[in-house]
């Protein structure tokens, strides 16, 4: 096994292990720094906000949601319709484009991010990813490193997106769960209302003031995302909570 295979399956090994966002930029970095490049970059667009995992300069990355530049950035216009890694930058591969995605890339240059190779990941229902590896080295063949690199750092890009996906979303929901987690009083006052109780009722059989009985119920109510009582004692009952 020769050491490029050696970095590829240490980066497959470690990213098994990761349990946070942390983890996930470490091992990643660590890849890219292996691989010739300075820094790296995982971008998720979906319909809830963007997911960024990146060793990018914090102050780059917070300027560029601020200011919206993921509508703008011609890498990411470029990854959300190719289908192939593609390289971008350089010093013989002047930007294009139109005169703020020359001016984009311009500040982003000075920010240390030149050139580099992205790989596009395709979601479902219009979501998208992007995989980069990025440089500030003028010296950096990009053709080079595309030929040589290619195919590792198009299944690094896919074994990044699948184990983020499934460590970090799980994670999140989780988090959720525990979150939406029901009180026994909670539980009590829906159960009651689930067989016919009206908030008096509840009030007596659980020996709490009838406004408390309001209280736990409306707690229940946004804690599983009700739109009413109702709705909220269905989605209980349908998720075995009350059981």
């Amino acid at each position: 096994m020769n050491s490029i295979e050696n970095t590829f399956q240490e980066f497959i090994d470690a990213i098994q292990t990761a349990g946070d966002a942390n983890a996930f930029e470490r091992i990643a970095a660590r890849l890219a720094q292996k691989l010739g490049f300075q820094r790296f970059a995982y971008l998720r667009l979906a319909d809830e906000a963007p997911m960024l995992i990146s060793s990018y300069p914090k102050s780059w990355t917070s300027r560029y949601f601020h200011l919206g530049y993921q509508q703008l950035d011609p890498v990411v216009l470029r990854a959300k319709v190719e289908r192939d890694l593609f390289s971008w930058g350089g010093v013989a591969c002047a930007p294009a484009g139109s005169r703020a995605q020359r001016q984009f890339f311009d500040e982003a240059t000075t920010f240390g991010i030149r050139s580099g190779i992205t790989v596009p990941i395709r979601g479902g229902f219009g979501r998208m990813a992007a995989f980069t590896l990025a440089t500030d080295d003028r010296k950096t063949d990009l053709d080079r490193l595309v030929g040589e690199f290619s195919d590792i750092i198009h299944q690094a890009g896919l074994y990044f997106h699948v184990y983020v996906a499934a460590r970090l979303d799980a994670a999140f929901v989780t988090r959720q769960l525990i979150g939406n987690e029901l009180t026994q009083r909670e539980r009590q006052c829906l159960a009651w209302t689930a067989q016919g109780k009206t908030v008096a009722d509840i009030a007596v059989l659980v020996a709490i003031a009838p406004r408390t009985a309001v209280f736990h119920l409306e707690n229940a109510r946004r804690k599983l995302g009700a739109a009413s009582i109702a709705q909220c004692v269905a989605i209980a009952l349908r998720r075995g909570l009350l059981s």
